[in-house]
């Protein structure tokens, strides 16, 4: 499994309180690209809100945060993120207008309007068996535009992006790990190849 360092164009995991790989384990995130040129407008966007992980956190919709393993299980997590690509088909994502997690979490978002279910049941699939974890909140896709940054600014994001309309093709999601200093790298990059289509 070759690991490089994260570009801009690469997608990311916005939760940077993750807890930072020890010896014997490493810690993992999985998500679904934002392609370009969108992937930049939403940095650009993110940069503009004054949000400081602007330039380290890609655009991309969570199937997966970050989640501590034990290194011992790498290669089942592989076989196992294989599996669940190749039992799901690519489907088509429309991202339309925004929402907002306050009050509850000073986020900002673009919502997910077609390939709402996909996500879910990918996500679902790849939560279970060697990754199987809870989470702190009910799976909700979406991709991040403002997060902790002062209201005015989530204000600003919330009614800037409103009317966009964003499509494309998903046909394939990414494992991301994150490197000893802290810095995320791709692991892989799965392909959606089950049958039917979105």
């Amino acid at each position: 499994m070759t690991e490089r360092p994260f570009r801009a164009d690469d997608t990311f995991v916005h939760d940077l309180g993750a807890p930072r790989r020890s010896r014997d384990t490493a810690v993992l995130g999985v998500v679904v690209s934002i392609p370009e040129p969108w992937a930049q407008l939403f940095v650009e966007w993110r940069s503009k809100c004054g949000d400081p992980q602007a330039s380290l956190v890609p655009p991309h919709v969570t199937l997966l945060p970050p989640t501590e393993v034990a290194m011992s299980d790498r290669q089942a997590i592989s076989d196992h993120l294989a599996r669940v690509a190749a039992a799901h088909p690519a489907f088509d994502m429309h991202l339309s207008g925004t929402g907002t997690f306050r009050p509850v979490s000073e986020v900002v978002f673009v919502a997910v309007a077609r390939g709402i279910a996909y996500c879910e049941q990918i996500a679902a699939d790849v939560r279970s068996g060697p990754l199987a974890r809870s989470l702190n909140f009910p799976y909700h896709p979406h991709v991040t535009v403002a997060h902790d940054v002062p209201a005015d600014m989530l204000d600003l994001a919330y009614a800037g992006l409103a009317d966009l309309h964003v499509e494309f093709r998903v046909e394939s999601f990414t494992e991301f790990e994150q490197l000893p200093d802290g810095a995320w790298a791709v692991s892989q990059e799965y392909p959606l190849t089950g049958p039917g289509a979105g």
